[in-house]
């Protein structure tokens, strides 16, 4: 028997840590939590100091079994779990059910899963952090009071099965105030000027009106930029002012767990929680062949930028290698660790710098490695010199009234450019409104007017949030933590409060109903301030500055108070959610009123109980296709599998069928058609219809048009967030907007 016992959290870890240790350690999992609270009560005494009743989760029994077995004959136990809140509620857990004398066992953490890493907690052990557990407990207790004594309000009120959460349903308030400001939004129409000019010695450029007499300029509408363009041709151009200066830009900060969400939505379009699956992948242990098992990333649940002094000085040595001695800063890069951090572990990195991205590649996915890449290159880019510009800003008065300015900058070191760039981040290079600078020009040159190109444009309303950009609010909100933003995200995905739209998440109108209720009636616990205070109060349990207890007291006798007046009003709440109509019940002649259900709207008749007639709110939406078996008009359904084609002669005929995208199969022999179909997990996809005899299928929309470079029959509509829709070939690769994508209208003045 093995002399020492390593319990660690997940199985994919046993491989990767069991290579690192010799015979005489067992490496066993917990496979994750052991013990939570039971899903049929509450679970918590309320009256006992908010004591939560922890049982066994079904199912881990028998892990706990063998656990303890091994346990048992151990001379030393060494729990290993993640270095988090979490994984320290498993670990003293874990402590508890082995039913073996406390000096035997040992908590053990490390931020990378390495040889050097595991010895060095072996070598150190230290005794399981209880404030870190009265933390994770408290977070676990309040979500259970709010989770369990808010839902059944949604279920008196709306129906049955809603669920309502303490962070959750602040992000669904985010993105439903967001949406309102969207609605609300009116579009103000504004015009500018850019002229083009020519000097003697330069060749035709740009220039942009800036100012009117000293003050931005305010050009309402078409008229009033007539009158402009009308008094620039009679006024002189002259270079008024010439401005050459350099400037740097510095890199980011390694990853933190928000940020490395955030630029892998926005450069690879996955969602948070995929983006966390594959990092846990990552840290956990990638098999390279004859090397085994290799944890390749540091711990990826963190809001720290820190590194460690080791780290630091590799990547300075590599850098040196690989791109040249002036890549390096003078002194290595040190970066501010934000306000609020728990600061508990360092920023993601890759765990050595012997494992290059194009080394390993074979040994991974395509997914892995793009996010291998991405942290490998944002890590070394952060210890790299900075970016060098030689920016020109050309003032150009006309008359006394105008000044116009051309504006550019050229890249004379690339520094940390060279290998890591945000996309779309051209603003902080320095590059806005980058213009083609003349060259042989002088101040007090005068210049000829060649042409006056006055555009129009309206402000845009304020973007919906994405994934990305949620987490960002999030983070800089103070809501959430590291290990939750996937979480809170796919949970109100999942519950319908919100959907997908182009990579947009937008409110369902369940989801603002919801939403309506909750902050009407519990303003003071789902709002920012509330929550953010609560992510506080937790970092002060953790550090030993509060009690368990005490948050909960300060939390829960608030709270009960809003639950009572709540619950006194429910059938108020209810009614402010019917709609009355003019319709009239078939069969007992009282009101129709609009009411929510399971399946969303309806109306039902106002004798309810009394009489229950029924019928949906909306009719289906017609088409013009035929019904094959009755002739009859085919309808639009929704099922739980999405969209369908339906007789509308049902329930006499029960004839459906796929919708079609106006797509044939692209696949040589197949005479099947392109249908919308949904996956298991609610997403569509677009697949043949003779499937499972033709296997075609593509997240993209297909879209009935040729590619004109390689003329295959059928493009995909893809988006991205920068970029927004666009047609995309996938025989040949080429890209194009749309032809309908709208543009700015433009107005030349001879």
């Amino acid at each position: 028997m093995s002399k020492f016992l390593v319990i660690v959290e997940s199985n994919a870890k046993i491989k990767t840590i069991s290579k690192f240790l010799g015979k005489d350690y067992q490496v066993m999992s917990s496979i994750g939590h052991v013990k939570d609270l039971p899903k049929q009560r509450l679970g918590v005494k309320i009256e006992e100091e908010f004591e939560p009743e922890y049982i066994t989760i079904r199912g881990k029994g028998k892990i706990l079994s063998q656990l303890r077995k091994c346990a048992l004959t151990a001379e030393n136990i060494y729990i290993a779990t993640d270095p988090d809140r979490e994984g320290e509620a498993i670990a003293y857990h874990l402590a508890e059910e082995m039913k073996v004398k406390g000096d035997k066992i040992h908590r053990v953490m490390f931020n990378e899963i390495t040889e050097k890493a595991v010895k060095h907690a072996l070598q150190n052990p230290t005794k399981i952090n209880e404030n870190k557990v009265a933390a994770q407990k408290a977070r676990r207790v309040v979500d259970r009071l709010v989770g369990y004594q808010v839902s059944p309000i949604l279920w008196r009120t709306v129906y049955r099965g809603l669920s309502a959460g303490r962070v959750q349903s602040v992000a669904l308030r985010l993105i439903c105030e967001r949406e309102d400001e969207v609605e609300k939004f009116v579009p103000r129409e504004y015009w500018s000027v850019t002229a083009e000019l020519q000097g003697v010695k330069t060749d035709p450029f740009l220039s942009k009106l800036v100012k009117i007499e000293k003050k931005t300029p305010e050009l309402p509408n078409e008229a009033k930029t007539r009158e402009v363009c009308k008094d620039l041709k009679q006024l002189p151009f002259t270079v008024a002012d010439i401005k050459k200066k350099q400037v740097t830009r510095n890199p980011s900060a390694p990853f933190t767990t928000s940020t490395m969400q955030q630029a892998a939505a926005s450069r690879f379009g996955y969602t948070s929680k995929k983006i966390m699956m594959i990092a846990q992948k990552l840290y956990e242990g990638i098999e390279l062949g004859p090397e085994g098992s290799v944890g390749l990333i540091t711990y990826m649940r963190t809001d720290s930028t820190r590194i460690s002094d080791d780290a630091v000085q590799a990547a300075r040595e590599y850098i040196a290698l690989s791109y040249g001695n002036e890549y390096i800063p003078k002194t290595a890069r040190k970066f501010k660790v934000k306000a609020g951090a728990q600061d508990a572990h360092e920023a993601i990195r890759p765990t050595s710098l012997k494992c290059e991205p194009r080394k390993i590649r074979k040994f991974l996915s395509s997914e892995q490695y793009k996010l291998y890449e991405l942290i490998w290159n944002r890590f070394l880019a952060s210890q790299m010199a900075s970016a060098k510009f030689d920016q020109t800003a050309i003032d150009i008065a006309a008359g006394n009234r105008y000044l116009f300015r051309t504006t550019g900058s050229v890249v004379i070191f690339r520094g940390f450019l060279q290998l890591y760039e945000e996309p779309g981040d051209d603003s902080k290079s320095g590059q806005e409104d980058n213009m083609q600078v003349p060259v042989n020009i002088s101040v007090g040159d005068v210049l000829k007017l060649l042409n006056l190109d006055p555009q129009q444009h309206f402000t845009k309303p304020p973007a919906r949030y994405s994934e990305s950009s949620l987490i960002k609010e999030l983070d800089a909100l103070g809501i959430g933590r590291p290990s939750t933003y996937a979480t809170i995200i796919s949970t109100i995905l999942a519950r319908k409060y919100v959907e997908k739209a182009q990579r947009q998440l937008v409110p369902t109108e369940l989801g603002r109903t919801v939403n309506k209720i909750l902050i009407q009636n519990f303003s003071n616990l789902f709002n920012v301030k509330f929550t953010a205070n609560m992510e506080a109060d937790l970092d002060e349990i953790e550090s030993g500055k509060k009690r368990f207890v005490e948050v909960a007291r300060e939390f829960y006798y608030p709270f009960k108070q809003a639950l009572e007046e709540v619950d006194s009003k429910r059938q108020e709440i209810r009614d402010a959610l019917q709609e009355p109509t003019e319709e009239k019940c078939p069969e007992c002649s009282k009101a129709l009123i609009i009411r929510w259900g399971r399946n969303g709207k309806f109306m039902a008749c106002s004798g309810y109980p009394d009489c229950k007639y029924t019928k949906p709110l909306e009719k289906p939406e017609v088409v013009e296709e035929k019904c094959e078996k009755c002739g009859r008009q085919m309808v639009i359904k929704h099922g739980r599998f999405g969209r369908f084609l339906a007789c509308s002669g049902y329930p006499e005929c029960k004839s459906t069928k796929p919708i079609s995208v106006g797509v044939d199969c692209p696949k040589d022999g197949c005479d099947g058609a392109v249908v919308e179909k949904k996956s298991r997990r609610g997403r569509t996809f677009y697949g043949c219809s003779n499937y499972p005899k033709c296997n075609f299928a593509t997240w993209n929309k297909p879209i009935n048009k040729s590619c004109p470079t390689c003329q295959n029959s059928y493009l995909e509509m893809r988006s991205t967030q920068a970029r927004g829709d666009y047609l995309y070939c996938p025989a040949c690769k080429s890209e194009m907007e749309q032809e309908d994508k709208e543009t700015h209208r433009a107005v030349a003045y001879g």
